[in-house]
């Protein structure tokens, strides 16, 4: 029977030659006495004298090269016997302590601008203290002062330190329509933060309903139209001065303007609780309800020729004002009545939108 090859069924893949030149019965290597496993007896590769199979040529006939092969570990040299380093002994992991922080991880990389609807609740940077849904913290004494005397603003806690309320007594003495809560200045640090002025006075309540424009128009004096104007220290400042010249009311843009926080309000300084804040959803379609009621709507921009109060004296005007930076944008520009500037005359090319309502305001005041 013929030994079976690789090019039929059941074969080997290597020729009947390769097996060795030792072959016993049932095809079986017989090895000769005191002969190891097969290739230890070898000199090379093969099975026959010098290293070389029967028939073959030696596979390799220069120095045998040891060395450490590229990129890995130098191999021990051929014949010698490595010891394998010993295993590390057991240690049992100590159990996790729940109580210790665990390590966070990177956050993602934040963006160096918000989007205008998402910055409706930044404070200048200063922290926005946590506060019931519906709800919003009022501090300093002016702001707290004049929320307290406003009948339509609905209280929920008072919270005073021991200075606060002797300061506040002075400008409405009590009682008042909620009890005040005694605390220390390092608690109102803790609920408003570290950075907000308090003055020791904290006054949780329910934002104020935003009056019709219907009802603004029946009120005498220069409406203020804000074109984006996002930062609420700004806000609170141009309806502070609003109240100081007897103006009607301030209209702001539904998304891109701030909400009423508590920077607002300090900035405000009470002025809040006085002066009407409305919320348009387009303030180009406000400024054409405004001029069909009979407003002369002015837009202020350096490049408009220099405000006149006493050039409007017999109209009924509404003063618009843009972005910080951006200004007016253009459908609003376009929709205005007029464009009208500033004169300046310093080194200084332009005012922050703040101050430029207040000189404006002022000029008005002249008619």
């Amino acid at each position: 029977m013929k030994p079976p090859h690789g090019n039929r069924p059941g074969g080997s893949s290597r020729p009947p030659s390769d097996r060795g030149p030792y072959r016993g019965p049932g095809g079986q290597s017989a090895r000769p006495p005191g002969q190891g496993p097969r290739g230890e007896a070898r000199g090379g590769h093969g099975g026959g004298p010098g290293g070389a199979r029967d028939g073959q040529k030696p596979r390799h006939d220069g120095p045998r090269y040891d060395g450490p092969r590229p990129g890995g570990k130098p191999s021990a040299p051929r014949g010698e016997f490595q010891a394998r380093a010993p295993r590390e002994e057991f240690k049992p992991r100590p159990p996790r302590d729940d109580s210790a922080p665990r390590p966070q991880r990177d956050a993602a990389p934040q963006r160096l601008s918000a989007p205008p609807q998402r910055q409706r609740e930044h404070d200048g940077g200063r922290h926005t203290p946590d506060a019931p849904k519906g709800t919003v913290w009022l501090y300093g004494h002016h702001a707290v002062a004049a929320a307290l005397a406003n009948p339509a603003r609905r209280l929920r806690r008072l919270l005073l330190t021991e200075e606060a309320e002797a300061a506040i007594s002075k400008h409405l003495p009590p009682p008042w329509a909620v009890t005040p809560e005694k605390v220390d200045r390092g608690r109102l640090d803790h609920l408003l933060g570290r950075d907000v002025v308090h003055q020791g006075a904290a006054l949780l309540a329910d934002p104020l309903a935003p009056p019709s424009l219907q009802s603004v128009l029946e009120k005498e004096g220069v409406i203020i139209v804000l074109d984006q104007v996002t930062d609420p220290r700004n806000v609170g400042a141009i309806m502070r001065s609003a109240a100081a010249f007897g103006a009607a009311a301030v209209i702001t843009q539904d998304r891109n303007a701030p909400e009423e926080t508590g920077g607002l309000a300090k900035a405000a300084s009470g002025a809040l609780e006085k002066m009407p804040l409305l919320r348009a959803v387009n303030i180009a379609r406000t400024i054409i309800a405004l001029k069909a009621a009979n407003v002369w709507c002015i837009g202020l921009d350096a490049g408009g020729k220099p405000l006149s109060g006493p050039a409007f004296a017999d109209r009924r005007v509404a003063l618009v004002l843009g972005a910080e930076g951006e200004g007016l944008r253009r459908l609003t520009r376009e929709t205005c009545d007029e464009i009208a500037g500033l004169t300046i005359k310093g080194a200084v090319e332009s005012l922050n939108v703040s101050a430029a309502a207040s000189v404006a305001l002022y000029e008005l005041s002249k008619r």
